[in-house]
């Protein structure tokens, strides 16, 4: 008994090992992965009922944007996480960006070893190269259809079929929803901070300081994506509350600071100055004293929940 709690402390200690279970269908039960996952020591299990096709996996999304530095995301197989060598990477890539590892029980995968991050990267290489085939063929295709006297493309688009038109939304529509889960750990933290407190214009110039370009209204589309998909909380679309001007700044200025703590006053006065805000008497030099005022005031206000975990420097 004493070398199990020894055992756990030290898992503690390295950080969680948590298990991604993942079946195709209600019907279907998660029990077996589970007894392996938990064999491997994990603590937390994950579970999810989804189609291993479809981009849709709430549960997986969580899981990344939860999970903490050091902690160990296990699979009994590959395919229990991805659709794809793609997608694959890129959960393996928003864990790296977190400090977290990834495992899969059946495979020689462990990014927590030099033998498991070989095996990733020889599966990036293959991924690489069979997009290159895929590209290859295509053009190698194209070439023999001109030289044959066919018109490139799919014939049901050039003639408008409604069956062919529906097929390219959908694959249109997967594309979009691949494209905003790949990228949504750089933004969305800083939407949940921010909505709906301030409006989709405030959010987008925040982000383009951070070097995001997005647009208001790309952002709002992005946002109404991922809450349809249940992968956020509808509350970030309710409509912003008027302002007065200095409500506006004091609640922008707790946004700054709760999007990054360590920020001194005199780097959240640099940021407002970027982002072109008028200071509350109108003008444009932001000083250390105005932004902890406002900090002071949406402290009083709740807007920042623990003034003594978190203090700001003047400098």
């Amino acid at each position: 008994m004493a070398a199990d709690t020894r055992n756990r402390a030290s898992r503690r200690a390295q950080g969680r090992l948590i298990g991604y279970a993942r079946v195709s269908t209600d019907d279907q039960a998660t029990e077996a992965q589970e007894i392996e996952l938990r064999s491997a020591g994990c603590d937390v299990i994950v579970q999810e009922h989804g189609s291993g096709a479809s981009r849709a996996r709430p549960a997986l999304a969580k899981l990344t944007r939860d999970i903490a530095a050091g902690d160990t995301l296990i699979v009994v197989r590959l395919d229990r996480l991805a659709r794809s060598v793609s997608h694959l990477l890129e959960v393996i890539e928003d864990l790296a960006a977190k400090g977290a590892h990834f495992r899969s029980l059946r495979d020689p995968i462990d990014t927590s070893t030099p033998q498991g991050m070989f095996s990733l990267q020889v599966l990036g290489a293959v991924a690489q190269l069979e997009r290159a085939l895929i590209s290859e063929r295509t053009k190698a295709g194209i070439r023999a259809a001109k030289a044959k006297g066919k018109k490139p493309g799919n014939p049901g688009i050039r003639e408008r079929r409604p069956e062919a038109l529906a097929k390219m939304t959908a694959a249109q529509k997967a594309a979009y929803g691949d494209r905003v889960q790949a990228t949504a750990g750089q933004w969305l933290p800083a939407v949940r901070q921010m909505r709906p407190d301030h409006t989709w214009d405030d959010i987008a110039r925040v982000l383009k300081q951070r070097g995001l370009d997005w647009t208001p209204e790309r952002l709002r589309r992005a946002v109404k994506w991922m809450v349809a998909e249940r992968m956020a909380d509808s509350a970030l679309l309710r409509k912003s509350p008027p302002r007065l001007p200095e409500d506006r700044l004091m609640t922008l200025v707790a946004g700054i600071h709760s999007s990054n703590k360590d920020l001194t006053l005199r780097e959240i006065a640099v940021q407002l100055e970027r982002l072109h805000e008028r200071t509350p008497r109108g003008g444009s030099k932001w000083s250390t004293s105005s932004v902890k005022n406002l900090l002071d005031r949406a402290r009083r206000s709740g807007l920042i929940a623990d003034p003594a975990a978190s203090p700001v420097a003047s400098s």
